[in-house]
């Protein structure tokens, strides 16, 4: 399962710049990829995972601006088009496992 989320935070006062940091600090170090600017994407293995995580992002959620997630399948996630540009596949983002000898 993935994790979409999308974000738009206000960046004008100084206050609101630093909670944006935070907030985009707390995405890349619980596993997020940026796809686009406000645009995150998150791997978990299955439901019960993604509840759970939802819970702790909730807990984490900025005061100010909007926040929203959409939760597809892996099966999904792999029908997306890329219209124009090039979509970053030098990282690891896969459900694969990795078995090391």
């Amino acid at each position: 399962m993935r994790i979409l989320l999308f974000f738009d935070l206000p960046t004008l006062e100084s206050e609101d710049l630093k909670e944006y940091r935070h907030f985009r600090k707390f995405l890349i170090s619980n596993g997020f990829i940026m796809l686009q600017k406000s645009c995150y994407v998150k791997m978990l293995l299955n439901s019960t995972s993604t509840d759970n995580f939802l819970s702790k992002l909730n807990k984490n959620l900025p005061q100010k601006g909007l926040v929203q997630v959409i939760t597809i399948t892996e099966k999904q996630f792999q029908k997306m088009k890329t219209l124009v540009g090039q979509y970053n596949n030098t990282i690891l983002d896969s459900d694969e496992r990795i078995e090391i000898f």
